[in-house]
């Protein structure tokens, strides 16, 4: 039976809770005991059991008691497949072949009744069966202050459609929140994410190095319980282990090997093994092989049901046709299947090269909202500057297009995660993966209603779907940030018993940091049109007493801030998760392993206007010889970015200023990351592309311009298509590039600009050449 989202959210409140009178279809369990079958194995039967009343206890404040015998109150049967009767009681099954309940980790969720009183019956087709069954009847049932309430419309079978459903949370350093987490914290997340048909946890046993300062235990220490506590699930136990090390060397091939072999001796339970060819690595497939195979020798000693993978990111072409042909030739069985990731081959072309009797893993970078694998669509720069790349960042029907888009081509998925900030995207793929035809609001619901409470579970819904819309195009664009902030505000103080929840916190946390971000650009942005309206009056007032004027009037950005109560609320809403869950929002305050690693704090005061760049600027133009020239590059500067009449500008990758611009970056790699986020460039020189496309209408037929260039390396121009040469060419970042475009190519009145790739093929993708800015000027 289909859950019906209508009992869940429209039901009146006063047919639950009215004089305590209940319609047929809601069954009062507030009285209840647990019953739960001897052939549910432990140590998952103990689990079970645990987890049904705690989470009930924490909700409730009712105690569900453990009973092995009917009794006269309702009851909550905990059950598999493989039991006929509990007590004398036959278990209700249905007839039929191929029964999703019969599946493996299916379940079935059945309301009956036995002399007078209810029996809620959670049956699992195996141990995870049942463990998802108490997780869909947590997310579900309405769980209030010494009620428990059923609705006979939540009844379900249902099991899931692609088997492996995962999330990496390596205990390491780089981790911006769990690095710091005790055994039982790490318990609690796991557990929740089992709640939401979470199957697989990945961890990093090796790589990283020394411990982080925030750490409770020693690696080796937290890698066991982390081993211990996904054996209690019966969740599968999966380790990333890439080789830093040169495997051509003997010597470290070997004590890579023995170092995989000690660590598989001790580890108590272990189900897969995750070997990335390269992001890191940079060993060849020729010498990969061999070690996969001298491993998967080791692993099948301790664990003999577990698996080697191997990724191929950052393999080149041969080396994938390599790999590809050992299998055609060799066919081992050691190698259990592929894993794709960031920098891998295609996806569907994996799965199509891939033979069938290797299975293939998805490796999806849900953590990350630029220069990544899935960058956030259409953001807004002032958020890439500030906000990051691990900011609290729930993008459910983004990703929820992505994981159905590619999931397909797979066997199902572990995610790439380093922290908390993302945990409606694990939630989201972990349910995307059972049933991918699932409305995402439903499971934005239910995560609501589990984490925060049934009042909760539809306007929490709407709030996280509020959160991700800000993030699409340009912010002062954006009136629905200031909408969403109202929106989130309101519940702030409408429930003040969710100040301690972390969950709550980021979320609110990120309202605040995207209202402040979007009043701080349109407050700086205007202050730097004032600055620039100042130079333009250089000619009558002398350079130096302009560039002090307009100085003075964009520092005014953190003289007089703008919504400094906002900007406070974010630092008191980081201090809070660094209280519940050791989030690391500052490297310096709260030890964040590095600027990218979620210090959003370290970048809140990032300038949203150029005044880095002005004060840089000033200063080396008042080193110039003359005023002639102080005037020009003033000049210069003042125009920027409004060229005049008849000639037009674009800032590369700016979703604010690109209105000619056809081309998009696919994995935010246009966004600059220099000076560890500290640049001092102009911002338009922080946002680029390679080769980028632009087409310019309504021309001046009769016309004559110059195309002019700031980025950096070479631009290899084209006009329609014809090889323009340059009559200024200078390679520096933010030096400029000329090219006449003579009255013959807008003859039509239209203009198509493209670039021809240099050969930089040896180059590190962050030296390659870059267009940042284009002017198309009209000449007189």
């Amino acid at each position: 039976m289909k859950k019906l989202i209508f009992f869940k959210t429209i039901l009146p409140s006063l047919f639950l809770f009215y004089s305590g009178l209940l319609p047929a279809q809601i069954s009062n369990l507030s009285k209840a005991t647990i019953i739960a079958s001897s052939k549910i194995n432990h140590p998952v039967r103990e689990t079970a059991i645990r987890v049904l009343q705690e989470e009930v206890a924490h909700r409730t404040s009712i105690n569900l008691l453990l009973k092995s015998k009917w009794g006269n109150t309702p009851v909550i049967v905990l059950a598999t497949k493989k039991d006929d009767a509990i007590d004398g009681l036959l278990v209700p099954k249905r007839s039929g072949e191929n029964l999703p309940e019969t599946k493996a980790e299916g379940f079935r969720i059945v309301l009956t009744q036995s002399d007078g009183k209810d029996i809620l019956w959670l049956i699992g087709a195996d141990e995870r069966g049942v463990i998802f069954a108490i997780g869909d009847f947590l997310r579900t049932a309405q769980l209030s202050k010494k009620k428990i309430l059923f609705n006979k419309n939540d009844e379900i079978e249902t099991s899931p459609t692609y088997p492996i459903r995962g999330h990496q949370i390596g205990y390491r350093n780089t981790a911006n929140s769990w690095d710091s987490w005790t055994p039982e914290q790490y318990e609690k997340y796991i557990r929740e994410l089992a709640i939401f048909g979470t199957n697989a946890i990945e961890n990093i046993p090796f790589q990283d190095g020394p411990p982080g300062p925030l750490m409770k235990l020693p690696r080796a220490e937290m890698n066991l319980k982390i081993s211990q506590i996904c054996n209690k699930y019966d969740l599968d136990y999966w380790v990333w282990t890439p080789a830093d090390v040169d495997l051509s060397d003997p010597v470290k091939f070997a004590a890579e090997v023995k170092r995989h072999a000690d660590y598989y001796k001790v580890t108590p339970r272990l189900d897969g093994v995750f070997f990335p060819g390269g992001d890191p690595g940079n060993n060849d497939p020729k010498y990969v092989m061999p070690f996969l195979k001298a491993i998967a020798a080791e692993l099948k000693k301790y664990h003999p049901n577990a698996g080697v993978w191997i990724s191929l990111q950052g393999f080149s072409d041969e080396q994938v046709d390599y790999f590809y042909d050992y299998l055609n030739q060799y066919q081992p069985d050691w190698l259990t299947g592929v894993v794709s990731g960031p920098s891998s081959p295609d996806i569907a072309e994996t799965r199509f090269r891939l033979p069938k009797k290797y299975k293939h893993r998805f490796y999806p970078d849900i953590t990350h909202s630029v220069r990544c694998q899935y960058p956030a669509l259409n953001w807004d720069q002032a958020f890439a500057l500030t906000e990051g790349r691990e900011i609290c960042n729930p993008q459910p029907f983004y990703y929820a297009q992505i994981h159905n888009r590619f999931a397909p081509f797979t066997d199902g998925f572990i995610s790439y995660s380093d922290g908390s900030h993302d945990d409606v995207n694990k939630i989201i793929w972990s349910q995307m993966a059972w049933n991918p035809d699932q409305p995402v609001q439903q499971v934005l619901e239910e995560y609501c209603r589990f984490f925060f409470g049934p009042s909760v579970a539809k306007p929490g819904a709407d709030g996280i779907l509020a959160l991700e819309r800000n993030w699409v195009g340009p912010i002062e664009q954006n009136g629905g940030i200031e909408t969403t902030f109202t929106f989130w505000q309101n519940l702030e103080k409408t429930h003040p018993e969710l100040q301690s929840n972390w969950r709550w916190q980021q979320l609110v946390m990120r309202a605040y940091y995207d209202t402040y971000d979007r009043r701080r650009k349109i407050y700086e942005e205007g202050l730097e049109k004032q600055a620039n309206q100042i130079l333009a009056e250089a000619p009558e007032i002398g350079a130096e007493k302009a560039m002090n004027k307009a100085l003075a009037v964009v520092n005014k950005a953190y003289l007089q801030r703008v919504s400094p109560e906002l900007r406070q609320k974010v630092f008191d809403y980081c201090e809070a998760l660094w209280k519940s869950i050791g989030a690391q929002t500052s490297v310096k305050k709260y030890h964040a392993s590095g600027e990218e690693r979620g210090a959003i704090l370290d970048f809140i005061d990032y300038p949203l206007n150029n005044r880095w760049w002005l004060a840089d600027q000033f200063d080396t133009i008042r080193k110039m010889p003359t005023e002639k020239e102080k005037l020009d590059r003033l000049k210069i500067i003042a125009t920027w970015d409004n060229p005049g009449p008849g000639s037009y500008y674009d800032n590369i990758s700016n979703i604010s200023q690109e209105p000619h611009v056809l081309t998009r970056s696919d994995d935010g790699t246009d966004v600059a990351w220099w000076d560890n986020g500290l640049s001092r460039k102009r911002l338009s020189t922080q946002l680029f592309q390679n080769f980028p496309v632009l087409d310019y209408h309504d021309l001046d037929p009769n016309g004559r311009y110059i195309i002019r260039i700031a980025g950096y390396g070479d631009a290899l121009l084209r006009v329609d298509g014809v090889r323009i040469d340059p009559i200024v060419y200078n390679k520096g970042l933010e030096e400029f590039k000329e090219f006449e475009i003579t009255q013959k190519y807008v003859a039509d009145g239209e203009l198509k600009v493209t670039f021809d790739q240099p050969e930089e093929s040896k180059l590190n993708w962050r030296n390659k050449s870059k267009v940042c800015d284009i002017w198309l000027l009209k000449q007189e």
